[in-house]
């Protein structure tokens, strides 16, 4: 799965390429919110992607590339929602 997304001034591409179970490769990367060897969070070009497994490891990350590696057993990937920005209570009652 490539998608292209246009935002501003440079394409990024992100792309998901799973081979097995045992190696997944993402490109579209921007940053690595949290990890450990169950999950790994990361935000993308497309918003916030998670991915659960056992024993997983970064084996490369490149933010300037937008590129990461993650080896071990891949058992869902999914994308979280994005939520409304919060607001004070002032601001939703004279907003």
């Amino acid at each position: 799965m490539a998608m292209e997304i246009n935002s501003g001034h440079t394409m990024m591409e992100h792309r998901l390429e799973l081979k097995g179970r045992q190696r997944l490769l993402v490109s579209g990367v921007e940053d690595v919110e949290r990890f450990d060897e169950s999950c790994i969070v990361m935000s993308t070009c497309v918003g916030v992607l998670i991915v659960n497994g056992e024993d997983l490891h970064i084996g490369k990350l490149s933010l300037e590339g937008g590129e990461l590696h993650v080896d071990g057993k891949i058992d869902a990937m999914m994308y979280e929602e994005q939520s409304a920005p919060r607001t004070s209570l002032l601001g939703r009652l004279f907003g």
